[in-house]
């Protein structure tokens, strides 16, 4: 008999599968079959969860998705991965893709699948382009762009440790440079090599 074998991602452990798995399960997809990879990339070729649900596909299933970009990133990569379903007999089935449900067991959902694909990955194109396009301007204007603190100079360390010399706590002189106590004291060694 048939089965439907949903699949749920998130990037992310803060990120939540509910709305997913909420959709799947309304879909017909048994709870038991429903396979979940939480803090996973859709970039990365191993996914386990997603790796398991692909075992549990025999011929005549179905797997469901709620969006394209659960698959991967590139529009090569999501046809590639259909046609393999479609070589092993199984279908995929995308639930909110362009306002309803696609099957690609269909010629108009195959066909529907391939340019949702397409546009899906130039979607994430345009929005890298963004994200390099807003850091280059942030860059130019000298804003901050988060990531690690600047490094701190070995004439910022000798002044901390004049500071310490000279009675101040060696914790409080650390924290003033935006490190642990035993990073400070190391560099302090170093200088004095």
């Amino acid at each position: 008999m048939a089965k439907l074998i949903g699949y749920a991602r998130v990037s992310t452990r803060d990120q939540s599968t509910d709305r997913q798995q909420t959709d799947l399960l309304a879909s017909g997809v048994r709870r038991d079959d429903l396979y979940i990879d939480r803090g996973v990339s859709g970039a990365r070729a191993s996914r386990p969860e997603f790796d398991r649900a692909l075992a549990a596909l025999i011929d005549g299933d179905t797997l469901v998705i709620t969006t394209l970009d659960r698959l991967g990133r590139s529009t090569q990569n999501m046809l590639a991965f259909a046609e393999e379903l479609r070589a092993r007999g199984a279908g995929l089935r995308v639930l909110n893709l362009g306002g309803g449900d696609v099957d690609t067991a269909t010629p108009m959902g195959s066909m529907l699948f391939t340019i949702m694909a397409a546009l899906a990955q130039m979607e994430h194109e345009i929005k890298r382009e963004r994200i390099t396009d807003s850091i280059k301007k942030r860059r130019d204007a000298g804003l901050d762009l988060g990531g690690r603190p600047r490094r701190v100079t070995d004439s910022q360390i000798r002044n901390a440790i004049r500071l310490v010399d000279g009675g101040e706590p060696a914790a409080q002189a650390a924290r003033d440079l935006g490190m642990s106590r035993a990073t400070f004291y190391r560099r302090a060694r170093s200088l004095a090599e």
